[in-house]
């Protein structure tokens, strides 16, 4: 199954959704990771997208360091290249996250927003924590997408809609609440003092992208509905309905979002 739903990662990423990614950044999506960030570090950042974020973090360990930035996406991995290719001591590459380098090389190996989609996070894990060099860090940021919270409650359609995605996402295997199980995860995988770290994503009504960001549910009835039709956990018409509904509730009547959200990070005994 991690095959099938990394086929549908792969395929269905469409345009709003990589404009999602292009509109983060390394301080507003990822503020702890930026508060660990020195020059001249090495940094490894798995799951990278499109590059945003690892473009911020090669600012931010300055042309001493170097960051190399991995997606199992191959078409993600172009547009980082693209993109941010010419900054000093950053690279990408195609590979998923079982297949990072194991050499210990590290100081911080970094992912974010990325197991929540993996069948496997201890493997995954595992994997991580042996290309951080002994003493350096493994941080992880992480959704629990049972406790996201919406004011006033979104339609109907949206609750049923969402209700019916989680179960699509279970039933493949994926752990919607993995934000919450890192730190035992992390513990298992030899890691060291590991700690937690809320990181909640808070949308309010009157900031300037409150719409955009709150419409990413819209943006996942659009993109993930017609699988989800196909598999039989949704029909064209309830996603539609969802994504219409939805988008209007975005714009008139929503005052806040949050998506529930934790930055764990453990050390690698020396």
């Amino acid at each position: 199954m991690d095959q099938e739903m990394e086929l549908s990662r792969k395929t269905e990423l469409g345009g709003k959704l990589k404009n999602v990614l292009n509109g983060r950044t390394l301080d507003a999506s990822c503020p702890r990771l930026a508060g660990l960030l020195k020059p001249g570090m090495r940094i490894l950042d798995a799951g990278c997208g499109t590059g945003a974020i690892t473009r911020g973090i090669a600012e931010a360990v300055g042309p001493s360091g170097r960051v190399l930035g991995l997606d199992s996406h191959a078409g993600l991995i172009a547009d980082a290249i693209a993109r941010h290719g010419d900054a000093p001591g950053l690279s990408f590459a195609t590979a998923d996250v079982y297949s990072v380098p194991a050499d210990a090389a590290y100081d911080i190996v970094f992912a974010s927003r990325l197991l929540i989609w993996l069948e496997n996070p201890e493997r995954a894990i595992r994997s991580l924590a042996a290309a951080v060099r002994p003493g350096g860090r493994v941080v992880i940021a992480d959704y629990n997408h049972d406790k996201i919270e919406w004011s006033p409650s979104p339609p109907d359609s949206m609750r049923r809609f969402y209700a019916a995605y989680l179960q699509w996402r279970t039933d493949a295997g994926l752990h919607n609440g993995i934000a919450d199980r890192l730190a035992e995860l992390m513990a298992g995988a030899g890691l060291e003092a590991v700690e937690i770290f809320p990181q909640h994503e808070r949308a309010l009504r009157g900031q300037p992208d409150f719409v955009a960001r709150a419409s990413i549910w819209a943006d996942t009835a659009a993109s993930r509905g017609p699988q989800m039709a196909r598999d039989g956990y949704a029909t064209t018409a309830s996603w539609e309905r969802a994504e219409t509904e939805y988008r209007r509730w975005c714009a008139e009547e929503a005052e806040s979002m949050t998506m529930y959200m934790l930055s764990v990070e453990g050390t690698r005994r020396e």
